[in-house]
């Protein structure tokens, strides 16, 4: 990959590449440093990267493994020291006038809420593959690349994650009222 194609990338998959680490961090301060950190290392590596390979698998791929390198990190050093866990920030929910009633866009937002509380009670192999396989569209061979497991195993826990999202989110819709 060349610098121009470098650029084309960050420019052509930016959004999304920072939507996703806003997603594995929960708050917008640690995704800004994940996503910085991210372009940092690909732009370390940038001449491995193969453009006829799809470079977005690529850039996710470096975000998820950056990701986890600071979470085992952090776990390694709240054992070491007892520390406390600070609270996450309230995630920032930007939509778009849809020219729905305050009401409806109320229920959409709620029901967005409800989603993302649910993937975030996942555990974290099931949470990187949903969020890889719907929110950044990629096909099963893609995740399995990317987290570095075979397909079937991407399969499995998309199916596992499934039935826990359909249980946590059935408890939830039905107290609400929204079945």
């Amino acid at each position: 990959m060349t610098k121009p194609e470098l650029e084309e990338c960050i420019h052509e998959y930016g959004k999304e590449i920072y939507s996703f680490c806003k997603y594995l961090t929960g708050n917008a301060q640690e995704a800004d440093d994940l996503y910085q950190d991210t372009f940092l290392k690909v732009m370390e590596i940038y001449k491995n990267i193969d453009v006829m390979k799809n470079p977005k698998s690529y850039v996710l791929a470096v975000a998820l493994r950056i990701w986890k390198n600071r979470k085992r990190k952090y776990a390694w050093r709240k054992r070491i020291v007892d520390g406390r866990v600070l609270p996450k920030e309230q995630e920032d929910i930007e939509q778009e006038q849809t020219g729905l009633s305050p009401e409806e866009q109320l229920l959409n937002e709620e029901e967005t809420q409800a989603v993302r509380l649910a993937v975030g009670k996942l555990p974290t192999r099931y949470q990187v593959i949903v969020l890889l396989y719907y929110m950044e569209n990629l096909s099963v061979a893609q995740i399995a690349s990317i987290v570095k497991i075979p397909k079937g195993t991407v399969k499995s826990r998309l199916f596992q994650a499934r039935k826990l999202l359909e249980k946590e989110l059935e408890v939830v819709l039905n107290e609400e009222g929204y079945r």
